[in-house]
């Protein structure tokens, strides 16, 4: 029987892998738009099991500071303050991701407009590069929905946050912590 054993359910996510994978985002994969959406939902993991994930960190530094381990203060604050900072960089690989294949797809929409101005008086080029360009013009707007969808995520997410961390707020030397937390205060 091995004695390792495969980690299962909530444990696979609180856990960092052991080998993580390094995922190299091209415009292939903005062109490819189940790629790009599958490679968003890993992302939104994170999101998806903040109640989870504040609970589990929560006893982590409850077991640290109860084998002495940890640091003094209130372990309530510490994990939200690790929590924030996870979602932090979490949300801001998954704007930069976005933001990449909206310009990959909006250059290839430009790309594609100038080829139907070449194609000149020859109807069958004209069809073709109104084809090509109508496909590209549908994968940029599915891939400008998901700056919707990261909206709307991000929301859920931070009042869930605000739900359980009622006193925590990033520190004001924190700059895009702070933009971030102004940003959804505000609203």
């Amino acid at each position: 029987m091995p004695s390792k054993q495969p980690q299962l359910g909530s444990l696979a996510i609180q856990a960092p892998t052991l080998t993580p994978k390094t995922v190299h985002v091209s415009s292939s994969t903005c062109h490819d738009v189940s790629a790009f959406k599958e490679l968003m939902s890993q992302y939104r993991k994170l999101d998806d099991s903040i109640n989870m994930r504040l609970n589990r960190t929560t006893a982590q530094y409850r077991d640290r500071e109860r084998t002495g381990m940890g640091s003094k203060g209130d372990i309530e604050e510490q994990a939200c303050a690790h929590v924030w900072k996870e979602f932090i960089a979490n949300w801001s690989r998954r704007k930069e991701l976005v933001n990449y294949c909206v310009d990959v797809l909006d250059e290839s929409v430009e790309e594609k407009q100038r080829s139907l101005q070449d194609a000149g008086d020859d109807a069958s080029a004209q069809r073709k590069a109104r084809g090509a360009l109508y496909a590209e013009e549908v994968k940029r707007n599915q891939i400008r929905n998901e700056l919707f969808v990261e909206n709307i995520v991000r929301k859920r997410t931070f009042d869930a946050f605000r739900a359980r961390c009622r006193y925590f707020e990033p520190p004001p030397s924190d700059t895009e912590a702070r933009k971030w937390w102004d940003s959804w205060d505000s609203v």
